[in-house]
């Protein structure tokens, strides 16, 4: 393992833990595979996102799945590799990884919504933490069948049970940063939720 970084000279290692968690986080592996595939662009049906929900519309659900685990793996591997030189290198690449999927640059920075990046990331942060997010979404989907309320519960519990789990503040405020940016990419879902209007999973068009 590196030796550790001395914070007197730390900001050009930050940096490239937010550039490097950026790029890895920015791969749009649901538009790729899609391509891949033969379905043309991911974006042009449904909701026009690029994660694994949308790419289920294509009727695919084996490339779904592998979105989703790719969507999933990247926020990892950012962390993971982000780790070598401290956590809070790991910290700032999580981030990354969550920006460059929402805002992409190969895509002229319009990309998915981040939820499954953003479980990779809390993960790979703290399994307990992350596998408990990932129970949430799972329990939320099977009683309400909405992809958009599953992930806003999700990401929403992770800075309470950092707080209350780990009493880690600088974990908390990650998953407190995230959660923000997941929340506002899903504000035309939050609008149909509160009007009753939000489809459910298989339901037809939806942008979650």
């Amino acid at each position: 393992m590196p030796d550790p970084i001395s914070w007197e000279f730390a900001w050009p290692y930050l940096a490239a833990a937010l550039a490097g968690g950026y790029l890895l986080g920015s791969l749009p592996f649901g538009l790729v595979l899609t391509r891949l595939a033969g379905l043309g662009d991911v974006r042009s049906i449904g909701s026009g996102n690029i994660g694994a929900t949308n790419v289920l519309r294509t009727g695919r659900k084996g490339l779904a799945a592998a979105t989703l685990l790719l969507d999933a793996g990247k926020g990892v591997a950012a962390v993971l590799i982000a780790q070598f030189w401290g956590p809070d290198m790991a910290l700032v690449a999580a981030l990354g990884a969550v920006v460059g999927h929402l805002f992409p640059v190969w895509l002229g920075f319009k990309g998915g919504k981040g939820v499954a990046t953003a479980l990779g990331v809390f993960l790979a942060l703290s399994f307990p933490i992350g596998a408990t997010c990932c129970g949430i979404w799972l329990l939320v989907a099977l009683i309400f069948r909405m992809s958009s309320l599953s992930s806003l519960a999700s990401v929403a519990a992770a800075p309470l049970l950092s707080w209350f789990v780990l009493a880690d503040l600088q974990m908390v405020e990650l998953t407190a940063a995230i959660a923000v940016l997941v929340w506002w990419r899903h504000h035309p879902n939050i609008r149909r939720l509160l009007k009753g209007e939000e489809p459910k999973i298989g339901g037809g068009k939806a942008s979650s």
